[in-house]
């Protein structure tokens, strides 16, 4: 079968997929990656990774996440629509995935927020994500700016300079002052957030607040349970939830407020040993997550990331911080 061919075929079965036989789709991700995907064949020749021995998601090896900062990452030979780029706020080289069809991404985002919380056409959302708005190839902006246009409800929007306006709307989410109110949702970036609950404590009982992580050098990083903390008190909320995304990732897990994340189902997570990054880590331990993103499949689907975190038998996950680069041992390989 052709690369063409190949290509079709997976894209077509992870636009279908729900959940069923994800072992058997990320392996045939995985040989299409290692034929025409350079950078990543030339990462499992240099381990030795027999690619037709390898039969079960135990034996795939992962991509270091830090290869994003260095590397062109494709599978195939194509011109990228979009780059979706971090915000390299710790003053390191920023990630770049390429994107081959910005539209795919999209439709991707909505198959996952729907597994979780029905369609974004049915929500009113409100984005607060002004480290975003303020430069340019954020996927998240991508995807909140999908979820605005596809709300039926005109109030949705993003609010970056006119907090008085969101504040109004805010204020009428509560259901007695409006019987038919709309479920809003308010996606905000941490810092953003907090600076809305130090300045307008508000009772918003009644909305959904999902926190995207990261103080992005504005506040001093707190921990989650720290930050849901806050918010839980200053806006009266009885949970606090989040999304879990990443620059190099083209799908989300979402957390409801019990500090686990369920991905969706084209993602799959797990963990490897700490300071052996080619071991794999039992559920339930803390190691370093490993990513398996099928909707990567036109650049790389199998990530390891600098996350520390716990994976659980059910599939969530917790994420515990970033790991310490010094105990991150052989992720080197081709980085430089």
């Amino acid at each position: 079968m052709s690369y063409k061919e190949q290509r079709a075929a997976i894209q077509q079965k992870i636009e279908a997929f729900d959940k069923e036989g994800f072992e058997q789709l990320a392996l045939e991700v995985f040989r299409f990656q290692a034929a025409h995907n350079p950078l990543y064949g030339r990462y499992l020749s240099l381990l030795g990774i027999d690619i037709q021995s390898v039969a079960s998601l135990s034996q795939i090896s992962y991509l270091p996440i830090q290869l994003f900062k260095s590397h062109i990452v494709k599978t195939g030979d194509w011109q990228e629509q979009a780059i979706f780029t971090s915000s390299g706020t710790t003053g390191s080289d920023t990630s770049s995935h390429y994107v081959r069809d910005l539209d795919f991404y999209k439709r991707n985002t909505v198959r996952g927020f729907q597994q979780f919380y029905g369609h974004p056409a049915d929500w009113l959302v409100l984005a607060l994500l002004p480290s975003y708005l303020e430069r340019t190839g954020s996927s998240l902006v991508v995807m909140a700016e999908h979820f605005i246009q596809l709300s039926k409800y005109p109030q949705s929007g993003f609010f970056l300079n006119n907090m008085e306006d969101l504040l109004d709307l805010l204020r009428s989410s509560r259901p007695y002052l409006q019987p038919s109110t709309p479920p809003y949702l308010l996606l905000g970036v941490s810092f953003a957030l907090l600076d809305l609950a130090e300045q307008h404590p508000l009772d918003l009982r009644h909305v959904t607040i999902m926190e995207t992580g990261g103080m992005k050098g504005r506040r001093r990083e707190l921990t989650r349970s720290e930050l849901h903390g806050k918010l839980k008190t200053a806006f009266n909320a009885p949970a606090i939830h989040s999304e879990y995304g990443m620059t190099e990732l083209f799908s989300q897990a979402y957390s409801k407020g019990n500090g686990l994340f369920y991905p969706a189902a084209t993602l799959r997570a797990a963990t490897r040993e700490i300071t052996d990054p080619l071991s794999p880590q039992q559920p339930g331990k803390t190691g370093v997550l490993n990513l398996i993103d099928l909707a990567n499949f036109d650049t790389c689907s199998f990530i390891a990331t600098d996350d520390l975190g716990r994976v659980f038998p059910d599939g969530s996950f917790e994420v515990l911080g970033r790991a310490d680069n010094s105990d991150v041992r052989g992720c080197n390989l081709m980085v430089g």
